[in-house]
């Protein structure tokens, strides 16, 4: 899954260190925790667009993952600085499909990508609303 951080459209950048409580027996990260890393730079993201999880709640409104691949290339560390960056591939009637890749400096650490349905509170799927289609299309240059 080898991804190159595309110039196409505006792609997010969010840093997170390895804290100590996050290593396994082996002394690097817990696979487990790669998912939470994404999870957050994912959430920044979306604040920063503006469609933070307070305020898609207050609409009433959810993004629920349907669907997530990973790749692990590397292993990460106490201490080290990993970089993530995200950027919506893809956004459709319902779902948008989500690239993110994480890097140690110039090495590569791991990929993902991730589905992600739209719905109401109760889990319904919604539509995405019209004025978030709208800048998703002004994310592509």
């Amino acid at each position: 899954m080898a991804v190159d951080v595309p110039s196409d459209r505006e792609v997010h950048t969010t840093s997170v260190k390895v804290r100590f409580y996050e290593l396994d027996p082996y002394d690097h990260v817990n696979h487990t925790n790669y998912f939470s890393y994404f999870e957050t730079a994912r959430i920044e993201y979306l604040s920063e667009m503006g469609w933070g999880l307070d305020v898609l709640k207050e609409k009433g409104w959810q993004f629920v993952v349907v669907e997530i691949s990973a790749r692990f290339l590397a292993a990460a560390r106490y201490g080290e600085e990993l970089t993530i960056h995200t950027w919506i591939e893809d956004a459709g009637r319902v779902k948008s499909t989500w690239r993110q890749t994480m890097d140690r400096g110039d090495q590569a650490v791991a990929r993902l990508t991730v589905t992600a349905a739209f719905t109401d509170l109760e889990g319904r799927p919604h539509r995405l609303p019209p004025e978030f289609v709208e800048h998703m299309r002004k994310l592509k240059r």
